[in-house]
């Protein structure tokens, strides 16, 4: 006997927060599966993928890592790692959960990257020393935006131009600049840029943002 339609329920799964962590350029190293790992035990679902995987994975040498790809095969990573963030945009909008980003050097580029193409469908970013948008793509920001950045690395100096950006924007941001601090001082894998006393903290900064702005 069929059901009636008072009996019928659609079953849905449960809709977790996602976080997607993107590593720097040397692959997916131990360091962005513990961020990933420290995401999943604050209860998000936590996506590390790694856009080196077409050519071996993981760098074992200290100079290799992007260098290994061509020019061609790097905006083809860039795009699938993109596309990793527009998960959440291919599903019908009732089965959606909410999504942050945070990434490295590289992952921070795109980070910034997914907040301006993703738009209000980003739930807040996280970038860690990535490069900056574009000027001109600052206004399409709408999630959110925690920025790391290190003292002794320029980088940082386009903190002023986005705060005054996010601001007319009216969108929440907040940025760090680590005393002292060189590029990839949060990565543990590279000891001479790693800044100790702070790596835990920063991560669980992070963590603090997105239980803020992602699980919403």
């Amino acid at each position: 006997m069929r059901p009636s339609s008072a009996d019928t329920r659609e079953a849905t799964p449960a809709k977790l927060p996602g976080i997607l962590v993107v590593h720097e350029n040397r692959g997916l190293n131990p360091h962005i599966e513990d961020v990933a790992r420290r995401m999943a035990l604050a209860n998000f679902t936590a996506l590390a993928p790694d856009a080196l995987t077409s050519v071996g994975g993981l760098s074992r040498r200290r100079c290799e890592g992007w260098g290994v790809v061509h020019e061609g095969r790097q905006r083809e990573e860039d795009r699938r790692l993109r596309g990793g963030g527009a998960v959440a945009q291919g599903a019908p909008r009732r089965h959606r959960a909410r999504l942050g980003v945070t990434g490295f050097c590289y992952g921070g580029g795109i980070s910034n990257t997914l907040a301006v193409r993703l738009g209000g469908d980003l739930a807040a970013a996280a970038p860690f020393y990535g490069g900056p948008p574009q000027a001109a793509d600052m206004p399409k920001i709408q999630g959110p935006i925690l920025v790391h950045h290190g003292e002794l690395d320029t980088r940082w100096r386009h903190l002023a131009c986005l705060r005054r950006r996010l601001k007319a924007a009216g969108v929440p941001h907040e940025g760090y600049i680590y005393p002292g601090a060189v590029h990839g001082f949060n990565c543990d894998a590279t000891p001479e840029r790693y800044k100790q006393g702070g790596g835990r903290s920063r991560v669980q900064r992070t963590i603090d943002w997105f239980n803020k702005y992602v699980r919403g």
